[in-house]
């Protein structure tokens, strides 16, 4: 196999990482004649590595050491130390260029300096205060990806509070979910928002949210519609005063809490993970800038919103000098080809997206280069499921072939990535270029030994400064021990099925904890999306491997037609004969079948594993949590399917 995209000489000269290795060599005496080096002696010295990050880039004085326990859970990083998020930002105000620029559906793009940033924060920062929100207290978003969230959440992270968000595409019931087990002093809110052409009132749901949340000493909102809501706080305002526009950083421990991330809380209530100051300073400086190459002359634009990890990853741009793109609206506003509109009006030089929209762009028969000029761009990057390689080669085609296709695995859990693209490294087709510099990953077998050029576990061996400081209301951390470290201990299990190819690289193949598992063997359940969702006739396609009572198995294969399209045995065969040739005879189901649509997360992940336990008997009032679905309805639809329909 042929790598898909090879940097320059020049590439590797002016790459960010570059200078880090060179930094780390006058440091050590040691050279790094190329990634694989620089990687291994990060794994090999971890205390070594992040201590030279930090001094890379500037941080301030290290108070006692970097590790003072390296175990796992529980290693205590950087002790002593003290710091604020919000002052490496701070640090990047610049009057050439907008921090960041907000777009919308059908609205002229809005720019925000970075001293107009900065005022805000500052302003909205004084009016927390004045609602007597102290470090330590939650301050909640039920936002669009809009600017003014941002805002909120430098804000809140600038006075040592803790800010967790969810979209509002959420019910009012499913944001309670998360963001009712934080007991908020503060709710930033929008009267609404815009998507796919329509406007979404968002004031009952608001109104059910705050009878939901007792504790509120105040709602702020954002008048996204032009919409009264009641009793409450105007954006306008609670920003308005240029006079409060100084940022005031309270200086916190490195493990204070900075944000509450929630997972997708299928089973039960969503579980909430609480990441550290310190932590996430480290490693968004290290993903973004070393290994995304992200920096002061990048516009960075990630589809996102404020429910999902990368809206995360996307702010961490801003601690770069880069300016960061929100976009309040769909993906196929106005077609198909929306996110590579935005992009090349926005000059962006990195665009964020998932699988499942370049498919929609494959199947749509977009030329994005010829459509528009992206002459500014030089990465795409991919994240929320496995990118398959017929899509890769068309990013190739269509996107530049001096385009870089980043495609990236990581988790909410460490709100970052364990593996991705490399700005010095080559791409293949499938394959995940290689693990993120301190990050000692490994794939185990079951008896938890390493494996390459086989199936093995996701594990990551040694502590990373991003690992969750711990889980909200988990006073024993006894969820947090069972959630990662129950299967090896003392190593972090993450739950995805990988292969380490010789190269270095990485091939991810989906959850283990869905795993397709026939005759003993493990096959990973992206395999045969990524031949079976490049049919033209096919919109989306779910397999699930059950084990059933008799000891048999059963892997029956669901796909949702494209409009127009019908399930015909020719279409069943040529599906199976695609599978049985592109991944293996053993990957080709036991029987097709067409449904009325795929359940995701509200992330966008499909749902295997609930759906696997309905066919195995399991109650569906306790095999899913309803709110945490895109569309619940679906449930009951896969519900209905009985030993009987199971041939």
């Amino acid at each position: 196999m042929q790598p898909q995209w090879e940097p320059t000489a020049q590439d590797i000269a002016s790459a960010r990482i570059t200078d880090f290795a060179a930094f780390v060599s006058g440091r050590t005496g040691q050279e790094y004649p190329d990634y694989q080096a620089l990687w291994q002696w990060s794994v090999d010295d971890i205390a070594a590595f992040w201590q030279a990050l930090w001094e890379y880039f500037e941080l301030g004085p290290i108070a006692d050491g970097v590790l003072g326990d390296r175990s796992m859970p529980g290693a205590q990083w950087f002790p002593g130390t003290r710091l604020n998020y919000v002052d490496q930002i701070i640090r990047q105000a610049r009057p050439d260029r907008p921090a960041v620029i907000a777009l919308g559906e059908d609205a002229e793009p809005r720019e925000i300096s970075w001293a107009e940033l900065i005022e805000q924060v500052g302003a909205f920062a004084a009016t927390l205060r004045a609602q007597g929100v102290e470090a330590g207290d939650r301050v909640i978003g039920y936002l669009p990806n809009i600017p003014e969230a941002i805002v909120a959440f430098l804000a809140t992270a600038s006075i040592g509070a803790v800010w967790s968000a969810c979209g509002q595409d959420y019910s009012a019931k499913a944001a309670l979910d998360r963001l009712g087990q934080l007991e908020p002093a503060v709710l930033v809110t929008a009267d609404g928002y815009r998507f796919g052409g329509k406007e979404h009132d968002k004031r009952a749901d608001i109104a059910a949210l705050r009878e939901g949340l007792p504790g509120l000493r105040a709602t702020v909102v954002v008048a996204q519609l032009g919409l009264e809501v009641p009793e409450s706080l105007a954006w306008s305002d609670a920003v308005g005063d240029p006079g409060l526009g100084i940022i005031d950083t309270t200086s916190v421990e490195f493990d204070h809490p900075l944000w509450i991330v929630f997972s997708s809380g299928t089973t039960g209530l969503p579980k909430g993970i609480v990441h550290g100051h310190g932590g996430v300073l480290l490693e968004h400086l290290k993903a973004v800038a070393l290994q995304s190459d992200i920096g002061p002359e990048d516009t960075f634009f990630w589809y996102t919103s404020p429910s999902w990890m990368m809206w995360n990853f996307q702010v961490a741009g801003l601690l770069t000098g880069a300016t960061i793109v929100t976009y309040d609206g769909s993906p196929t506003a106005g077609g198909p080809d929306a996110l590579w509109r935005l992009a090349a009006q926005v000059r962006a030089t990195v665009l964020g997206t998932s699988p499942g929209y370049v498919l929609g762009c494959v199947k749509a028969g977009s030329v994005p280069r010829a459509e528009h000029d992206l002459s500014a761009l030089r990465t795409v990057g991919i994240t929320g499921s496995a990118l398959p390689v017929s899509s890769a080669l068309w990013l190739n085609e269509n996107a530049g072939e001096h385009v870089q296709v980043s495609s990236i695995s990581g988790g909410t859990d460490v709100v970052s990535a364990f593996i991705g693209g490399v700005p010095t490294v080559p791409v293949w087709p499938g394959e995940l270029s290689a693990p993120y510099l301190g990050v000692s990953l490994d794939a185990y077998d079951e008896q938890g030994r390493g494996v390459r050029g086989e199936v093995g576990e996701l594990v990551v061996t040694q502590p990373m400064p991003s690992m969750p400081v711990s889980f909200w209301r988990d006073e024993d951390g006894k969820r947090y021990h069972d959630a990662y470290f129950d299967t090896y201990p003392g190593v972090w299990r993450h739950g995805d099925w990988i292969t380490r190819t010789e190269r270095g690289s990485v091939v991810v193949h989906g959850r283990s904890d869905s795993t397709l598992n026939r005759h003993g063997i493990r096959m990973g359940s992206a395999d045969i999306y990524q031949v079976v969702e490049q049919f033209p006739e096919i919109a989306e396609a779910l397999v699930i491997g059950a084990e059933q009572p008799d000891g048999g198995y059963w892997m029956p294969l669901f796909v949702v037609l494209a409009p127009g399209a019908e399930l015909t045995d020719d279409l069943k065969t040529r599906i199976g004969t695609a599978i049985r040739t592109e991944v293996s005879p053993r990957h080709v189901p036991d029987e097709i079948r067409e449904a009325p649509g795929i359940p995701h997360t509200r992330t966008g992940k499909k749902l295997e594993v609930p759906i696997k336990k309905l066919f195995q008997g399991a109650d569906p009032a306790r095999v899913v949590e309803r709110s945490a679905v895109d569309d619940p309805a679906l449930l009951d639809w896969y519900a209905r399917i009985t030993p009987t329909d199971k041939g």
